[in-house]
């Protein structure tokens, strides 16, 4: 049950990750999470490291899907200047965000990665739905209301989880 909640890379920021990396691990697209993973929950307008990251993937031909449990307008609100494309109410854990990817896209599991910044939702979703995942530390150290709990949950689960996994569970700069 614990591996439901267990990461495939560990990775300071969603920004570190590279085109040739995500080449080498055979991924072709990447799903993220909105908020305090690609921006910071409070600031829907990003910074000019994100605009860089997205241009570098974009010149790579690797699409970048936010995947998020927030509604339509929040996201479109946050990602349309940006040019990326989304699935809204996701409903991660569940897989329903990660099965609509796959169909709307074309891409198999094996072509994706999902990078987000929470156990819970994130990482437990893309393990359901058989997606490499990566865990990324959270923009901001702030969260929305809403995800308190989460956060609170997450921190028993990370504590085991780093019992089970030592090696594993490290914070890197690139995938490895």
């Amino acid at each position: 049950m614990i591996q439901d909640y267990k990461p495939t890379w560990m990775i300071d920021a969603i920004y570190d990750i590279t085109p040739e990396q995500l080449h080498k691990h055979g991924v072709k697209a990447v799903l993220t999470d909105l908020d305090n993973t690609l921006i910071a929950w409070n600031n829907p307008d990003g910074t000019p490291e994100l605009r860089q990251w997205i241009e570098s993937m974009k010149e790579a031909e690797i699409p970048v899907i936010v995947v998020s449990n927030n509604k339509a307008s929040r996201i479109d609100r946050a990602v349309s200047h940006l040019g990326l494309e989304y699935v809204s109410r996701a409903m991660k854990p569940f897989t329903k965000g990660f099965k609509e990817v796959e169909s709307k896209y074309d891409f198999a599991k094996e072509d994706l990665i999902m990078v987000g910044d929470q156990l819970m939702t994130d990482i437990r979703g893309s393990n359901r739905a058989g997606i490499k995942s990566v865990l990324v530390k959270p923009v901001v150290t702030s969260d929305a209301w809403n995800t308190k709990f989460n956060r609170w949950r997450e921190r028993r689960v990370m504590k085991k989880l780093l019992a089970m996994y030592p090696e594993e569970m490290k914070w890197r700069k690139s995938l490895v």
